[in-house]
Protein backbone atom coordinates (compact mmCIF):
# COMPACT_ATOMS: atom_id res chain seq x y z
CA UNK A 1 0.00 0.00 0.00
CA UNK A 2 2.91 2.62 0.78
CA UNK A 3 4.02 1.81 -2.52
CA UNK A 4 1.17 2.53 -4.50
CA UNK A 5 1.14 5.68 -2.35
CA UNK A 6 4.32 6.71 -3.05
CA UNK A 7 3.99 6.12 -7.03
CA UNK A 8 0.69 8.38 -6.96
CA UNK A 9 2.66 11.20 -5.15
CA UNK A 10 5.61 10.19 -7.72
CA UNK A 11 2.84 10.92 -10.01
CA UNK A 12 1.08 13.86 -9.25
CA UNK A 13 4.23 15.65 -8.78
CA UNK A 14 5.44 14.58 -12.12
CA UNK A 15 1.99 16.35 -13.49
CA UNK A 16 2.50 19.38 -11.48
CA UNK A 17 5.55 19.76 -12.96
CA UNK A 18 4.38 19.23 -16.43
CA UNK A 19 1.74 21.61 -16.32
CA UNK A 20 3.95 24.26 -15.14
CA UNK A 21 6.54 23.73 -17.50
CA UNK A 22 3.84 24.00 -20.34
CA UNK A 23 2.56 27.15 -18.70
CA UNK A 24 5.57 28.79 -18.89
CA UNK A 25 5.62 28.28 -22.95
CA UNK A 26 2.25 29.30 -23.42
CA UNK A 27 1.30 32.90 -24.53
CA UNK A 28 -1.45 34.68 -25.15
CA UNK A 29 -2.85 38.05 -26.57
CA UNK A 30 -3.42 40.43 -23.46
CA UNK A 31 -7.12 40.96 -24.77
CA UNK A 32 -9.01 38.34 -22.74
CA UNK A 33 -10.50 35.35 -25.05
CA UNK A 34 -13.70 33.27 -23.97
CA UNK A 35 -15.21 30.64 -25.42
CA UNK A 36 -18.65 29.15 -25.57
CA UNK A 37 -18.49 25.42 -23.46
CA UNK A 38 -22.04 24.52 -22.24
CA UNK A 39 -25.65 25.43 -20.71
CA UNK A 40 -27.43 23.15 -18.36
CA UNK A 41 -31.03 23.74 -17.31
CA UNK A 42 -31.78 22.90 -13.95
CA UNK A 43 -35.32 22.03 -12.74
CA UNK A 44 -37.46 22.55 -9.78
CA UNK A 45 -39.48 19.67 -8.91
CA UNK A 46 -42.53 20.17 -10.70
CA UNK A 47 -40.60 20.10 -14.17
CA UNK A 48 -40.27 23.58 -14.19
CA UNK A 49 -36.94 25.32 -15.61
CA UNK A 50 -35.63 27.63 -13.22
CA UNK A 51 -31.71 28.36 -13.26
CA UNK A 52 -28.94 27.27 -15.29
CA UNK A 53 -25.50 27.08 -15.39
CA UNK A 54 -23.31 28.38 -17.81
CA UNK A 55 -20.04 27.62 -18.61
CA UNK A 56 -17.43 29.03 -20.87
CA UNK A 57 -13.58 28.96 -20.72
CA UNK A 58 -11.25 32.24 -20.84
CA UNK A 59 -7.30 33.17 -21.63
CA UNK A 60 -6.07 36.05 -21.18
CA UNK A 61 -2.05 37.22 -21.85
CA UNK A 62 -0.93 39.39 -19.05
CA UNK A 63 -3.16 37.98 -15.70
CA UNK A 64 -5.40 40.82 -15.31
CA UNK A 65 -8.04 39.66 -14.38
CA UNK A 66 -10.93 40.10 -11.53
CA UNK A 67 -10.35 42.58 -8.81
CA UNK A 68 -8.63 41.72 -5.63
CA UNK A 69 -11.28 41.26 -2.50
CA UNK A 70 -11.85 44.52 -0.77
CA UNK A 71 -10.92 46.83 -3.75
CA UNK A 72 -12.67 49.53 -3.93
CA UNK A 73 -13.83 49.52 -7.66
CA UNK A 74 -16.90 48.97 -8.00
CA UNK A 75 -16.85 48.10 -11.66
CA UNK A 76 -18.00 44.97 -13.40
CA UNK A 77 -16.00 43.12 -15.55
CA UNK A 78 -17.91 39.84 -16.29
CA UNK A 79 -21.23 41.23 -18.81
CA UNK A 80 -23.86 38.74 -19.25
CA UNK A 81 -26.96 40.07 -21.64
CA UNK A 82 -30.78 38.73 -21.26
CA UNK A 83 -32.35 37.86 -24.74
CA UNK A 84 -35.77 36.18 -25.78
CA UNK A 85 -36.95 35.01 -29.21
CA UNK A 86 -40.22 37.22 -30.08
CA UNK A 87 -41.75 36.81 -32.77
CA UNK A 88 -38.55 34.89 -34.38
CA UNK A 89 -36.67 38.18 -33.63
CA UNK A 90 -34.09 38.10 -30.78
CA UNK A 91 -34.95 41.06 -28.63
CA UNK A 92 -33.54 42.24 -25.45
CA UNK A 93 -36.07 41.80 -22.65
CA UNK A 94 -37.37 45.39 -21.37
CA UNK A 95 -38.60 45.53 -17.93
CA UNK A 96 -41.88 47.54 -16.89
CA UNK A 97 -39.12 50.22 -15.20
CA UNK A 98 -37.60 50.33 -18.78
CA UNK A 99 -34.15 48.30 -17.94
CA UNK A 100 -32.70 45.43 -19.85
CA UNK A 101 -32.58 42.16 -17.89
CA UNK A 102 -28.48 42.06 -17.01
CA UNK A 103 -26.40 39.49 -15.22
CA UNK A 104 -23.28 41.17 -14.58
CA UNK A 105 -20.72 40.53 -11.69
CA UNK A 106 -16.98 40.75 -11.08
CA UNK A 107 -14.72 37.73 -11.45
CA UNK A 108 -12.37 36.77 -8.79
CA UNK A 109 -9.21 38.23 -8.89
CA UNK A 110 -6.82 35.56 -10.83
CA UNK A 111 -3.62 36.87 -11.15
CA UNK A 112 -1.39 34.56 -10.39
CA UNK A 113 1.53 35.45 -8.21
CA UNK A 114 3.97 34.18 -10.48
CA UNK A 115 6.35 35.79 -13.22
CA UNK A 116 4.59 34.04 -16.04
CA UNK A 117 1.18 35.87 -15.67
CA UNK A 118 -0.73 34.03 -18.47
CA UNK A 119 -3.55 32.33 -17.55
CA UNK A 120 -6.49 30.43 -18.97
CA UNK A 121 -9.72 28.42 -16.95
CA UNK A 122 -13.19 27.42 -17.01
CA UNK A 123 -15.92 29.68 -15.44
CA UNK A 124 -19.23 28.52 -14.60
CA UNK A 125 -22.05 30.82 -13.41
CA UNK A 126 -25.84 30.18 -12.27
CA UNK A 127 -28.65 32.55 -13.73
CA UNK A 128 -32.31 32.83 -13.81
CA UNK A 129 -33.33 31.57 -16.76
CA UNK A 130 -37.57 31.77 -16.54
CA UNK A 131 -38.75 34.77 -16.40
CA UNK A 132 -42.13 35.01 -14.59
CA UNK A 133 -43.31 38.20 -16.50
CA UNK A 134 -43.09 37.29 -20.22
CA UNK A 135 -45.27 34.55 -22.07
CA UNK A 136 -41.64 33.94 -24.37
CA UNK A 137 -40.34 30.03 -23.98
CA UNK A 138 -37.16 30.61 -25.81
CA UNK A 139 -34.18 32.73 -24.95
CA UNK A 140 -30.41 33.22 -25.21
CA UNK A 141 -27.70 34.62 -23.42
CA UNK A 142 -24.58 37.15 -24.46
CA UNK A 143 -21.43 37.16 -22.61
CA UNK A 144 -18.56 38.66 -22.49
CA UNK A 145 -15.56 40.01 -20.08
CA UNK A 146 -12.97 42.81 -19.67
CA UNK A 147 -9.50 43.14 -17.95
CA UNK A 148 -8.39 45.30 -15.73
CA UNK A 149 -6.60 47.56 -18.23
CA UNK A 150 -10.10 47.89 -19.87
CA UNK A 151 -10.02 45.23 -22.77
CA UNK A 152 -12.55 43.77 -23.85
CA UNK A 153 -12.89 40.42 -24.70
CA UNK A 154 -15.09 38.57 -27.94
CA UNK A 155 -18.59 38.23 -27.42
CA UNK A 156 -19.79 34.85 -26.86
CA UNK A 157 -23.55 33.81 -27.15
CA UNK A 158 -25.43 30.54 -25.74
CA UNK A 159 -27.39 28.58 -28.30
CA UNK A 160 -31.20 29.23 -27.99
CA UNK A 161 -32.35 27.76 -24.86
CA UNK A 162 -36.20 27.16 -24.51
CA UNK A 163 -38.11 27.36 -21.49
CA UNK A 164 -40.36 25.00 -19.98
CA UNK A 165 -43.15 27.14 -17.88
CA UNK A 166 -46.31 26.19 -16.44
Amino acid sequence: MKRFSNILLFLTILLLITQNSCKENETFPVIPHIEYLGFMKLQTQAGIDSLGILRFSFTDGDGDLGYPSGSANPQYDLFISYFELNNGVLVPYITPSGDTIQFNARLPYLTPDIANKTIKGEIEDTLSINNPVSDNDTILFRIYITDRAGNQSNTIETPLINIIKR
